[in-house]
């Protein structure tokens, strides 16, 4: 009784102590997950487990529900999905009494921390049946220190069910059997009928997204790194596939971070203690932090390898394109956490957009004024490229406010805004970085810009150099871009001079621009000033 006075467990109903393991050592984590035929043991060490049919996020499936506390703030719509207090009500007995009901297997609790910066920590609780899960936030959260969980009081609690379906979807008026339900009141969420472990790693941020801009700190998914003398720190937005992890994890540059952070008052703090990176086509010679961060400790999901040798094809998604290693800060040596310090540094000094425009039309790299950045920030844009799915046969123009739709409870003008206010107080410029195409589509047997051009560009703006260039606009999008950088071909910096048909150029950047302005009338916000920041035909 006392363990279940201590861990609070009864303020949530869970009466069944007898085997839970609260912050267990990952190698105990281990042997749980090969004894219980969760995983197998593959690469220098690491785990290697298979979600389930789910191999990623299950964004249909996630409601918040609508309560007095939180119903006047949240964004409501297709990212934040209604449901009433009765419903969650219903799913979250079933939760529990699964929970009281599995006597026989353990329970796996993990207390620890998501804000690198004490002053805007959130204490998160998980709660999980399956070791690897458990393995997995032990992983992407910070993790406590002894005198840490002494009367810890968790601030946010989710409770992780995944073999808990719910039968009832078609009389509750949800998606599926599957759920991942929010209440802000309570501070508590449940997840049942998957097993993906990135559904409470996004769960916490999305709280962190509701929580932290109404204290003044602007909340974004993005990495960061820093100097080797831990300044000019650099943060780094973009969707999947258009290189975010890849460039932030640069052997000239310790890590921040590679996928959430706060900007305070202070300055940027990572919210994590992991990192979560995408695995398919992983080259070791491209990316060897991490390749070499994929070693004892580390988790990979549903990566393909060899039944006997263990060995693992990278190239191979006949799984899920969607392959990915979890792994411990510390996991990568030219890393802030790694050197003892905590994943902090002060006011950014430059901010970078990176997009992969399958349509050719922006330039490798622009400078953007404050406004452009925040259209361009609550664009969110990148593009899928031609044949990636049946039917596809042009590029296909994918928009995520904030670099992050999926994961915001507030309206995304909540972030722009903060955004802009902190570039202009901190005096930070913004620039758009394009890794995809320019000078044609990927339609065409052109190739994607290569990635050393790109690192050349970003040290270019890290290191101020950009600056010192003469600039030009570019048409439509009316982006300030240089004429001359470095040692880079100058023919590709202006689009309207990489491409060799005039009228192609002109009828895909009309093409894009009308796709732009047809994301953005869904905000709905009339002759708001960024609304003039935006591409013209």
């Amino acid at each position: 009784m006392m363990i279940e006075k201590e861990l609070g467990l009864n303020k949530l109903g869970i009466t069944n102590i007898q085997h839970i393991k609260r912050n267990i050592p990952v190698g105990e984590l281990v042997k749980d997950i090969l004894a219980n035929d969760e995983g197998v043991i593959g690469l220098r060490g690491a785990v290697m487990v298979d979600t389930g049919i789910y191999t990623g996020r299950s964004p249909q499936d996630r409601y918040i529900v609508a309560e007095p506390s939180s119903e006047e703030k949240i964004w409501w719509g297709p990212v934040n999905r209604k449901i009433s207090e009765s419903i969650f009500n219903s799913l979250y007995k079933n939760v529990i009494d699964y929970y009281n009901q599995s006597t026989e297997t353990k329970t796996y609790l993990f207390d620890g921390f998501a804000g690198a910066a004490p002053k805007y920590a959130l204490n998160v609780r998980i709660i999980a049946k399956k070791a690897w899960q458990a393995h997995f936030v032990h992983n992407m959260f910070i993790r406590p220190n002894g005198n840490d969980l002494v009367n810890f009081d968790p601030g946010f609690t989710i409770i992780n069910a995944s073999d808990v379906s719910n039968k009832d979807f078609q009389k509750f008026g949800m998606n599926s059997e599957t759920f991942i339900l929010f209440h802000l009141g309570r501070k508590v969420a449940i997840i049942g009928g998957t097993e993906y472990g990135g559904e409470m790693k996004k769960g916490i941020f999305s709280v962190l997204n509701y929580l932290l801009p109404q204290q003044g700190v602007l909340s974004m998914h993005c990495s960061a790194n820093v100097n080797k003398d831990y300044g000019n720190p650099a943060i780094f937005f973009g969707l999947s596939g258009t290189g975010k992890t890849t460039l932030s994890t640069d052997p000239l540059r310790p890590l921040i971070g590679d996928d959430e952070h706060g900007w305070s008052d202070e300055g940027i703090f990572n919210y994590e203690g992991g990192c979560y990176a995408k695995v398919i086509n992983l080259n070791p010679e491209h990316e060897p932090d991490i390749y070499n961060a994929i070693r004892e400790g580390a988790l990979l999901e549903n990566v393909v390898y060899d039944m006997e040798t263990r060995e693992i094809d990278f190239s191979d998604s006949s799984k899920t394109e969607n392959t990915r290693v979890s792994y411990p800060l510390e996991h990568i040596q030219n890393s802030i956490y790694a050197s003892g310090q905590p994943s902090m540094a002060n006011h950014p000094k430059k901010i970078i957009f990176l997009t992969c425009d399958a349509y050719g039309i922006l330039p490798p790299v622009a400078k953007l004024s404050p406004e452009q950045a925040m259209y361009h920030f609550m664009s969110g844009y990148t593009a899928k490229v031609a044949g990636t799915e049946r039917g596809i046969t042009e590029p296909v123009a994918t928009f995520s406010p904030c670099f992050g739709g999926p994961f915001l409870m507030l309206h995304p003008l909540q972030y722009a805004e903060l955004l802009r206010k902190k570039m202009v107080q901190h005096n930070v410029p913004a620039y758009l970085v394009n890794t995809g195409w320019v000078g044609a589509s990927a339609n065409s047997r052109a190739k994607r810009i290569k990635l050393p051009l790109t690192r050349a560009i970003i040290h270019a703006i890290l290191d101020g150099s950009i600056e010192k260039s003469d600039f030009d606009t570019t048409l439509y999008f009316h982006l300030k871009i240089p004429k001359s950088l470095g040692q880079i071909d100058s023919s590709i910096l202006n689009p309207l001079h990489a491409w060799t048909n005039d009228k192609e150029y002109h009828s895909a950047a009309r093409k894009l621009v009308k796709k732009f302005q047809e994301n953005y009338r869904k905000y709905d916000l009339g002759d708001y000033t960024i609304c003039q920041s935006g591409p013209t035909i």
